[in-house]
């Protein structure tokens, strides 16, 4: 079970953080920004790539390079509409996208007339994407998601739709758009390829569908995942990942198989309702400054050398 430790963090207020994804994404982390520049700081040596296996909107991986984080990263999604984005950007198009949004005179209209055409190039099924991600409830782009109806003060599919500040975003990832390597692809076979290597870290957010949860299956398209074999993989990474996930029993018990630590951190949902996710890792450690939850480190599966380290801490701290 977890324990409590009195002044639990609060929530990170997501306007204090840097708005880089041209994504208004369901299940985006931008609230997990802080807590990702604090890994990263806490791994030596500092590692040269980056690879985020489920990027979506990809607000970490844009993190890390705007910041000079790492020195590359991989950006992995398996969604086509997404993928067409990342690679638009890759390809060198971000320039194209940004004046196209400019010179978009949005109305539903246009909009239904825009997203109906097929046949149409990559840069093209980019721009249908942004376009329905703004416009479609909660940017939500699964099967069955549909237009804006009321949106912010009544403004319906206009009321996300920001050309000036969608258009300097794109601008600005054509900056960083060359130590981006993007593949469209299954993300447990990335991880696989390149788990061997000690100079790579993965940032890992998958579908939250682990004992049965459906809010993956509302909001993604791809949400089949098969958790057991992420997990698998995981155990065989050489450098180190930062995992986050729904606070589910199947999800820790898991973890303790696995022999990995976790914790849990508040966030705030789409309804501003105050949540708690699970983190999991090799060596948490560094997140015992956070007053946060977190599970006794007696449950965890250690290594010698772990529980040496837990024995410092802990008669540091006394």
């Amino acid at each position: 079970m977890f324990e409590n430790i009195a002044l639990s963090p609060k929530p990170v207020n997501v306007a204090s953080v840097p708005q880089r994804s041209p994504f208004r994404y369901p299940g985006g982390k931008t609230w997990f920004v802080p807590v990702f520049r604090d890994w990263i700081a806490n791994i030596y040596p500092k590692p040269a790539i980056l690879i985020e296996p489920f990027a979506g909107g990809g607000i970490i991986s844009l993190t890390a390079l705007f910041e000079n984080l790492v020195s590359h990263v991989v950006m992995v999604e398996i969604d086509e509409e997404i993928a067409a984005v990342w690679q638009s950007i890759v390809d060198g198009n971000a320039e194209w996208l940004s004046k196209r949004i400019l010179d978009f005179d949005l109305t539903k209209e246009a909009v239904i007339q825009e997203i109906s055409k097929t046949g149409v190039s990559i840069k093209e099924k980019a721009f249908q994407t942004i376009l329905k991600n703004r416009t479609f409830h909660g940017g939500i782009l699964a099967e069955g998601s549909g237009f804006l109806k009321y949106g912010e003060n009544g403004k319906g599919i206009r009321s996300r739709w920001y050309p000036t500040t969608l258009a300097k975003r794109f601008e600005n990832l054509k900056l960083i758009a060359n130590r981006i390597i993007f593949r469209h692809e299954d993300g447990l076979n990335v991880i696989r390829q390149y788990s061997r290597r000690r100079d790579v870290v993965f940032f890992i957010d998958p579908p939250y569908t682990a004992g049965g949860k459906k809010a993956g299956k509302r909001l993604y398209r791809h949400f089949n995942l098969d958790h057991e074999r992420l997990f698998k993989h995981c155990e065989s990474v050489k450098g180190d990942f930062l995992m986050t996930y729904d606070n589910a029993e199947e999800v820790r018990a898991m973890d303790r198989r696995y022999g990995f630590q976790m914790r849990l951190i508040p966030m705030k949902n789409t309804h501003h309702a105050t949540m708690e996710e699970l983190v999991i890792g090799k060596d948490l450690l560094w997140m015992d400054r956070y007053p946060a939850v977190h599970e006794p480190v007696a449950e965890y599966k250690t290594t010698k050398v772990e529980k040496s380290k837990s024995r410092r801490v802990q008669r540091s701290k006394g």
